[in-house]
């Protein structure tokens, strides 16, 4: 470790539309909801990430919480700057005499325009990154699988978070063809909610139809081992009390339905797009998935029996975005795919 080293530090960042994950040293130090809360009045920042994801939904007019990133893009700039800030403090760091030097990776969604581009590159310069390099999310989620992304083997990989669902087929260090599109976690939860108020007469909040994807959450009505049925509280639209129902993993799938077939259908078209001597690697390697998506029960089904090629999950589909972002920022000066 030289002496430019101790006054560099270097990070990796995973900045997700519902999760932001920091790398530092190959490891996992932040892992936060990316959510803000801010005071009206003066702007000050009151709770970043799990604190402010806590307020979400039970705040008073003095207090507002903001998600900074809309389908995968900075929506508030403000907003995603003092986040960054915020999450970057949380860093264990033992040397706090002087601050470092940043020099930042950030993984960026592939349909991402040259504005929003600008947008993430401004807020890490403002929250104090001297160097940054921004890399597309597939890419990222491909290394972090564990894809050697240099060879001349074709792979698809698909990542599924919280604002958009990524496709794209990866050969020779570069992405050949990819389809970005913004339905994904943030879509099904709304979805969930909107199932709820139309069925039920009850309304919830997004941290309860959050609650109820992950417990009973499903792309299919056959599963292996359904979940138990879980009980959601919220308030009864005719009569305004709080009140308690029952869903079943059966009714989730039927609210989620409509927001599958449309993945499904961009997967379809990225394999229609597909050179043909890339379709051919991914009939023998499959279909890989990453992203909190992925974590979904019996997706991997539903799109096996789709395009009648074998699925893999990734082994931690949350982090692996995030992996292969921290193994982007250790050879960062050589790679050819990332944009300075």
């Amino acid at each position: 470790m030289g002496l430019f080293d101790f006054f560099t530090q270097e990070i990796a960042i995973d900045l997700g539309t519902a999760n932001t994950l920091i790398i530092y040293k190959d490891k996992v130090v932040v892992d936060e909801p990316s959510i803000v809360a801010l005071d009206r009045a003066t702007g000050r920042v009151l709770a970043v990430g799990k604190q402010a994801q806590q307020m979400h939904g039970k705040t008073h007019e003095n207090i507002k919480t903001i998600r900074p990133l809309k389908d995968g893009v900075i929506a508030d700039f403000h907003a995603a700057e003092h986040m960054i800030r915020g999450m970057i403090k949380m860093i264990p760091n033992k040397n706090r005499l002087f601050t470092p030097s940043l020099k930042m990776v950030i993984c960026i969604p592939s349909g991402i325009t040259e504005v929003e581009k600008r947008a993430v590159r401004d807020s890490a310069e403002h929250a104090g990154a001297k160097d940054v390099y921004l890399i597309h999310e597939p890419m990222a989620a491909a290394i972090g699988i564990g894809i050697d992304v240099e060879e001349p083997m074709g792979n698809m990989v698909i990542d599924i978070g919280g604002g958009t669902s990524e496709i794209a087929v990866i050969a020779l260090g570069g992405i050949v063809c990819d389809k970005s599109i913004r339905v994904a976690g943030d879509e099904f939860t709304s979805d969930i909610e909107d199932y709820m108020r139309r069925q039920h007469n009850i309304l919830i909040g997004d941290r309860t139809a959050e609650q109820i994807k992950i417990a009973v959450g499903a792309a299919t009505m056959e599963l292996d081992s359904p979940p138990e049925d879980y009980a959601v509280h919220g308030r009864d639209l005719m009569t305004g009390i709080p009140k308690e129902i029952k869903v079943t993993y059966l009714e989730i799938a039927q609210a989620l339905d409509k927001s599958i077939s449309k993945i499904e259908e961009a997967i379809l078209s990225a394999l229609e797009m597909t050179p043909p001597e890339l379709s051919a690697d991914i009939y023998k390697t499959g279909i890989y998935l990453a992203g909190g998506g992925a974590m979904l029960r019996g997706l991997d089904k539903r799109i096996e029996q789709k395009t009648k090629l074998p699925i893999h999950i990734a082994d931690d589909p949350l982090r692996a975005v995030a992996r292969g972002t921290g193994i982007a920022l250790k050879k960062a000066d050589t790679l050819t795919f990332l944009i300075r």
